[in-house]
């Protein structure tokens, strides 16, 4: 299974980016997260939110490996624990599909990417700002590994 972090947006400030960068390299070989990063919709000509929202949702999708899962990370997505995270891995990997989990832009994600996503999972009932959220999904996917890994990394 090859699991992509695909999201809107292509800078990131250099905390974190540092702090993705350091998350990426703790994963073992067989368990490396590659981030795709596609091109926001430029905000400034006068577009809908919906329009600027499926002209993103094209290039998420087009970023996302053929036949693999599809997992939308949304303010109303599932709430899952950090034992929960870890046996989600588990059965992505039993699944043996690739998953792409998607983050949308400033805007969100497209309904329609929404709708045809396989799941949607959720980070926190905090609003927190994109470059913040990369890290803390990376942080919570390698807690969760190193939970099913036996790692010390993760206390009770």
């Amino acid at each position: 299974m090859k699991l992509a972090l695909v999201a809107v947006g292509q800078r990131l400030p250099v905390w974190a980016e540092s702090a993705c960068t350091d998350y990426l390299k703790r994963f073992p070989p067989d368990w490396r997260i590659e981030l795709k990063a596609v091109k926001a919709e430029p905000r400034t000509l006068g577009k809908p939110v919906e329009a600027l929202k499926a002209a993103e949702a094209e290039r998420l999708d087009a970023a996302c490996a053929k036949g693999s899962r599809r997992v939308v990370l949304d303010e109303h997505g599932a709430r899952l624990s950090t034992h929960a995270l870890a046996e989600r891995l588990i059965a992505w990997r039993h699944d043996g599909r690739d998953v792409a989990l998607l983050m949308g832009g400033p805007d969100g994600l497209d309904a329609g990417l929404k709708s045809s996503a396989d799941e949607s999972l959720r980070l926190s009932d905090l609003t927190l700002p994109h470059a913040l959220a990369r890290v803390v999904l990376l942080e919570a996917l390698y807690r969760a590994w190193s939970l099913n890994a036996g790692h010390p990394y993760h206390r009770e």
